[in-house]
């Protein structure tokens, strides 16, 4: 007999519900977009398609590793127990958190508690290999790091896009299911979509206008337009802000003549891209990964949201907004500060709670005190994602102890004394606390495990495992979150709950675990919540809504988000004027001949999609895009070796227009020559990151640079200088 189960994809961003159908065994026999999902309304994508065969991948580890032998639960915790005993100073362990934490409850639960029980400051993860430029602009306009502004995709009359391929990537740091029929009903109502790229992407093709772009360049030509609007008397801001005269000193030296030398887009289209942002009744400015991942990416994203306070779209239907997620609870808060301590090694600042990842293998490498010497890794492959991924390999080698949370003996893991693989997806309840936060719409939605745990322990339970055998502490730690919180919540003013007794409220929770119990609490003290008094939402009233509830369209909230010691939008922080100094110098350096980015397949999500047979295929393969006339310029035919400061692979070529003379585009997270997983070994690919240099990064941020890397190209068999 078969049932019928309705889940939120956790496979990317989009969050699309889906409708699979499962046998007596639990084995998924279809899935379907949900359209009764009011957010996603049938959407779904060839990953989303493919949920089941990821989820029953005969590769995914079953039971526990240790020493490269299967092992019972107890075994390995013991293992684990005995690892971390080994190390006397808690400074010398390290956690690295891969990019699914962000699409599981487990990774938004319990790694917190996780890193604050190890009591180290070695936190790494995937965030300064992708976004964290977003994250340090907006703390620091806005007061915090979370209140990221997206796009009003469905009500806007402009959209300006810089460094972004959601038709490919299904959106990123903004969550909207359907991104290209969202799109395309832009268009169809009479709105203009712009996309500024170095590649002509499947997004850019749907544009009405696509513009070349230098990779890296992007915050050049970001200031050139703040420059056309300052110079042309364009500025009309709609929130009080500090800071503008800064702005529009900072500004006068990046003249649209200029910037076109830097950028490759001529000064007449970078002042025609201000006139038209400016002269549009509403519109929004939105830039992801390729401005992220780039020398000047914090510049970049903070230069994206003044243009959208300067043209006065900021905060306003059909501008640039801010969601308001279900589970947000806006207790007090400082304002945000980056710095507040250093990498050991290069003196690198801590950001969000952590340090950047290209600074990792040093941490490993370099002896003294406070020296790396065992990990944690938690559903995380940087071997193959962060940058210098050979020296990430070998410093893995070297460590005294590792342990990691992750479902496959890949790239990293392989390196791991002791493996914990999490249970199937099916076995696990779904709620996206980070994604919602980003959504074009406000939304909610929870999954229920549709397959039992068999006696396994979920997810959240192996970190909550961890958690204990780190602080040393036994004890339930979803009580200790759930009393701790509601204990915050009856002494915050408007809180809904304040003066009430926490035992009385505690006991009024509903769930069937402990994640469900925290999910509820955070539900009802949330915005739409029945403790907050404005709203009747709960995890019993989710549970009666499988396919999801409308939460209503974006509204203007900057005031209550607001954290600047100001009190205002900040224009000009410090901390990025600072760093225009550097933008200044390089500003009329010459490129290098050819310089390599990245780019996305609809069919991969970084470096663990690659062993499911309907993944691998298509266009979603490891080759080297490259512009005819480079290619036949350099003599290349058919494979090249690609030449870095930091290494070089040998990559079958691609030939393609799409792409700009200069320019060459190497997939992400391929490198699987030595895999254990057996359709990712039998299309390997090479390793984007054995090129890229962990020595450069962006300053502010500390993100790493994948975006603008120079390279060198020569056929096969030819000896380089380089």
């Amino acid at each position: 007999m078969t049932s019928i189960v309705h889940r939120t994809c956790p496979l990317c961003e989009a969050v699309c519900g889906l409708t699979l159908t499962l046998g007596e065994d639990g084995h998924v026999t279809s899935v379907r977009g949900d359209k009764d999902d009011p957010f996603s309304k049938g959407f779904i994508c060839p990953k989303g398609a493919s949920l089941g065969r990821l989820d029953e991948d005969p590769d995914r580890l079953r039971t526990p590793l240790v020493g490269g032998r299967e092992a019972t639960w107890e075994e390995a915790f013991a293992a684990v127990r005995a690892g971390l005993g080994r190390v006397a100073d808690r400074r010398s362990v390290a956690v690295y958190l891969g990019n699914p934490n962000a699409h599981t409850m487990a990774g938004a639960l319990y790694v917190a508690p996780l890193v604050k029980s190890l009591g180290t400051r070695n936190v790494f993860s995937a965030a300064t290999a992708d976004q964290m430029p977003k994250h340090v602009a907006c703390g620091l306009m806005f007061g915090h790091p979370m209140a990221v502004p997206v796009p009003d995709l469905d009500r806007t009359d402009h959209l300006l896009m810089l460094g972004a391929n959601p038709l490919e990537s299904n959106g990123s740091l903004c969550t909207a299911p359907d991104f290209p029929g969202r799109l395309k009903a832009l268009r169809r109502r009479g709105g203009r979509l712009v996309v500024v790229d170095p590649r002509r992407t499947r997004t850019a093709a749907l544009a009405d206008e696509h513009v070349f772009i230098r990779p890296g360049t992007d915050a050049y030509l970001l200031f050139g337009m703040v420059h056309t609007l300052f110079a042309e008397d364009l500025v009309t801001p709609s929130h009080e802000v500090n800071g503008l005269a800064e702005l529009r000193e900072a500004a006068k030296h990046f003249p649209p003549e200029d910037v076109a030398r830097r950028t490759g887009v001529a000064a007449e289209v970078v002042v025609r891209l201000a006139r038209e942002l400016a002269a549009a009744r509403t519109a929004a400015v939105y830039a992801r990964i390729g401005t992220c991942t780039a020398e000047f990416g914090t510049l970049a994203q903070w230069l994206v949201d003044v243009l959208n306070v300067l043209t006065g779209n900021l905060d306003r239907p059909g501008g640039a907004m801010f969601p308001k997620p279900a589970t947000e609870f806006l207790a007090r808060r400082r304002p945000h500060a980056v710095g507040r301590w250093r990498s050991r090694v290069r003196g690198l600042p801590e950001v969000n709670g952590e340090l950047p990842v290209a600074t990792l293998a040093d941490e490993i490498e370099t002896p003294g005190e406070g020296q790396v010497k065992a990990l944690i890794t938690v559903a995380g492959n940087p071997v193959l994602s962060a940058p210098h991924g050979d020296r990430l390999d070998r410093a893995f080698a070297g460590l005294d102890f590792m342990v990691s949370v992750d479902p496959y003996l890949n790239e990293t893991t392989r390196h791991a004394d002791v493996i914990l693989p999490p249970p199937r997806m099916l076995q696990s309840g779904h709620y996206d606390f980070a994604l919602l936060g980003f959504a074009v719409r406000n939304y909610a939605r929870y999954s229920p495990p549709a397959l039992p745990l068999d006696g396994r322990p979920s997810e959240g339970g192996i970190l909550a495992r961890l958690a204990q055998i780190a602080s040393g502490m036994d004890g339930d730690l979803d009580a200790y979150v759930i009393d701790d919180l509601l204990g915050k919540a009856t002494q915050t003013p408007g809180s809904g709950v304040e003066g009430r007794d926490p035992a009385e409220l505690r006991d009024l929770l509903d769930g069937a675990t402990g994640a469900e119990r925290r999910l509820d609490l955070m539900l009802r003290l949330g915005p739409y919540g029945e403790w907050s008094g404005k709203g009747d939402l709960s995890l019993r009233r989710l549970l009666d809504h499988p396919h999801g509830i409308d939460l209503g369209p974006l509204e203007p909230r900057l005031d209550e988000l607001l954290r600047t010691p100001s009190g205002l939008v900040e224009l000009a922080p410090p901390l990025l004027v600072e760093d225009v100094r550097r933008l200044r110098a390089k500003l009329k350096e010459e490129p290098p001949e050819i310089v390599l980015i990245g780019r996305r397949h609809l069919r991969s999500n970084n470096s663990w999609m690659h062993n499911v047979a309907p993944l691998v295929g298509g266009s979603n393969t490891c080759t080297l895009q490259i512009n005819p006339a480079d290619a036949a310029r350099l003599g290349l035919a058919g494979e090249a070796v690609v030449r870095s400061a930091k290494g070089q692979v040998t990559v079958v070529l691609e030939p393609t227009e799409t792409i700009m003379p200069g320019v060459v585009s190497l997939p992400h997270g391929w490198g699987h020559e030595d895999s254990a997983q057996s359709v990712a070994a039998r299309h390997a690919g090479v390793s984007a990151n054995a090129l890229t240099d962990d020595s450069t990064i962006d300053v502010p941020s500390g993100n790493a640079v994948f975006n603008g890397v120079p390279v060198t190209i020569s056929p096969t068999g030819v000896i380089s200088a380089h």
